[in-house]
């Protein structure tokens, strides 16, 4: 099983599991159902501020270059963007106070994650995000099936 930390992207193929824990970071998946390919990410933010980088490095932190992570491992498997099953989890609201102030990091990455994947045209088939408290996530790559524990306000149980 692949754990992926904070800032994490990983791509692989079926008989894999992937895993991460969310709080107001969000994890996208991808699954292609003909292939069994797919992959996660767990990023922090949605941008990395227009900082430079190193040539031809990425930084998983940030959801715009999470975005060109995903489509390199398009582009390395000839697959398309509508191929894919993806899903989107996270965004909890983890700092009431900074959301108080109008500073929502989860709303934030949620927004980014929405407007980039649809911007590479993307469909997001199911979401779980947002609401306070964090998520266990495992994506199994054989099946394409998601599990999510969501421990919050009025959770407790498996989605």
């Amino acid at each position: 099983m692949q754990v992926l930390k904070p800032g994490d992207f990983y791509f692989g193929s079926r008989g894999e599991q992937i895993k991460t824990l969310l709080g107001s970071c969000v994890a996208i998946t991808l699954w292609h159902p003909q292939q069994r390919i797919g992959g996660m990410c767990h990023f922090l933010l949605p941008d990395n501020g227009g900082k430079e980088l190193e040539k031809g490095g990425y930084d998983g932190r940030y959801a715009d270059q999470v975005m060109a992570m995903f489509k390199r491992e398009l582009v390395r498997t000839r697959t398309r963007p509508r191929d894919y099953q993806v899903k989107v989890f996270g965004g909890g609201n983890m700092f009431p106070q900074l959301a108080r102030q109008g500073l929502d990091i989860g709303q934030r990455n949620i927004g980014a994650a929405r407007r980039l994947l649809h911007q590479e045209g993307f469909r997001i088939r199911a979401e779980h995000v947002g609401k306070s408290g964090h998520r266990a996530i495992i994506l199994e790559l054989e099946t394409g099936r998601t599990w999510v524990r969501w421990q919050g306000q009025g959770a407790g149980n498996e989605h």
